[in-house]
C-alpha cells in the first residue's frame, strides 16, 4: 500500500479524501518547513508539498518516491531536475486559483488606491482630519498594465474592466493579434509601457535572468502609480522598491509574496506605511484552500490509480508509464 506524505496544513476536505480512499497510509505534518517534513521522506511513495522547498538534498533520501503533488501551480522551489533524474512526477492543480489570486490583485489595488491599511490605522487613533488628505485614488479612467497573461491575468483583466480600467497586457509568450482579440493592448516592450500605467500587476514565474522589476524599471514608473506582486517573491527587488516608495518616487505598492518567507523581522517594508502586505495567501481563502487540497491530494491517488491526467505532469516527458 502506497505511503503518503503530507507536507504542511491542507483543507479537511484532503485529509478527508485520502482516509476515505483506503488505497494509502500517509503522514501528515503542519509545520511549512523543510525540516519538518525532511525526516519522513524516506518512507513516503507519494509527497503533497505547499509551498516549502523540495530539494536534491531532500529527493536524495527519498527512496521509494514515485509522485510528487504541489498544493497549487508553481514549483518554483521543487527541484525539478534532480525530480528529472529519477523519473518522478511532479503534478500540479491545475486551475483552481486563479479566481481567488485575480480577486486577491484587485483587492491589494485598491486598498493602495485608497490606502486603505493607513485610513484604518488613523480612524482607530482618532486622526479624523487625515481624510482631509486628499490622498486615496479611484481605479475608474486609470491604465493598468498586466505582466504575463495566463488565467490569472485573465480574470484579473475582466475584473479590472468592470471597474472601468484601461487594461495593457506584456506578455512575451503571446502574439499582439492574440492579445488585442481579448480586448487588450498589446505591449512588446516592457520597458516602455512601465512610464504610462498607473497600476502594474505581475502574474509571471520567475526568471534566471533577475528582477523583473528593479532599479530602472522603478524609475521608469510614475510617481503616482501603485506596483502589485500576487506571483512570485523575488520578481522585484525589495530594497530597490522601499527606496522608491520613501522617495516619493512611488506612491504605493502591495506584496503577497516575498523573496524570503516569511520576511525577517527587520525588513524595511514592513515598516512602510506605502506598501500594503498579505501572507502569501491570496489563493487561501475557504472555497480555494479546499479545491487545492482535493485536486493535490486526487493527483497522487490517480498516479496510484494509474489513471493521474498527464496534463498536470510539468515534467512529463521524464516520466514513465503515464496514462
Amino acid at each position: 500500500m502506497p505511503h503518503v506524505l503530507v507536507a504542511g496544513r491542507i483543507h479537511d476536505a484532503g485529509i478527508q479524501l485520502l482516509k476515505s480512499a483506503r488505497t494509502v497510509t500517509f503522514d501528515l505534518v503542519n509545520e511549512i518547513s523543510v525540516e519538518s517534513y525532511a525526516g519522513l521522506i524516506g518512507k513516503a511513495d507519494g509527497l503533497v508539498i505547499r509551498t516549502q522547498p523540495l530539494t536534491a538534498a531532500v529527493i536524495q533520501n527519498s527512496p521509494r518516491l514515485k509522485i510528487v503533488s504541489r498544493h497549487g501551480v508553481g514549483y518554483d522551489a521543487v527541484d525539478v531536475a534532480a525530480l528529472n533524474q529519477r523519473g518522478i512526477a511532479l503534478a500540479i492543480v491545475g486551475d483552481v486559483n486563479s479566481g481567488a489570486v485575480a480577486e486577491h490583485a484587485l483587492m491589494l489595488m485598491l486598498a493602495s488606491a485608497r490606502r486603505s491599511i493607513v485610513h484604518d490605522a488613523a480612524t482607530r487613533q482618532g486622526n479624523w482630519q487625515l481624510r482631509n488628505n486628499f490622498d486615496s485614488a479611484e481605479l475608474e479612467g486609470k491604465t493598468l498594465l498586466i505582466v504575463g497573461f495566463g488565467r490569472i491575468g485573465r480574470k484579473v483583466a475582466k475584473l479590472a474592466q468592470a471597474f472601468g480600467m484601461k487594461i495593457t497586457v506584456h506578455d512575451p509568450f503571446l502574439g499582439a493579434a492574440s492579445l488585442s482579440e481579448a480586448g487588450v493592448t498589446p505591449a512588446t516592450d516592457l520597458a516602455q509601457v512601465l512610464g504610462g500605467a498607473d497600476v502594474v500587476t505581475l502574474h509571471v514565474p520567475l526568471s534566471p535572468k533577475g528582477f523583473l522589476i528593479g532599479a530602472d524599471e522603478l524609475a521608469r514608473m510614475k510617481p503616482s502609480a501603485i506596483l502589485i506582486n500576487t506571483a512570485r517573491g523575488g520578481l522585484i527587488d525589495e530594497m530597490a522598491l522601499d527606496a522608491a516608495l520613501r522617495a516619493g518616487k512611488l506612491a504605493g505598492a502591495a506584496l503577497d509574496v516575498f523573496s524570503e518567507e516569511p520576511p525577517p523581522p527587520d525588513h524595511p517594508l514592513l515598516s512602510n506605511d506605502r506598501v500594503t502586505l498579505s501572507p502569501h495567501n491570496a489563493s487561501l481563502t475557504r472555497e480555494c484552500a479546499e479545491r487545492m487540497a482535493l485536486a493535490a491530494v486526487q493527483n497522487v491517488l490517480d498516479f496510484f490509480d494509474g489513471k493521474l491526467d498527464p496534463a498536470l505532469v510539468v515534467n512529463r516527458d521524464h516520466v514513465k508509464g503515464l496514462p
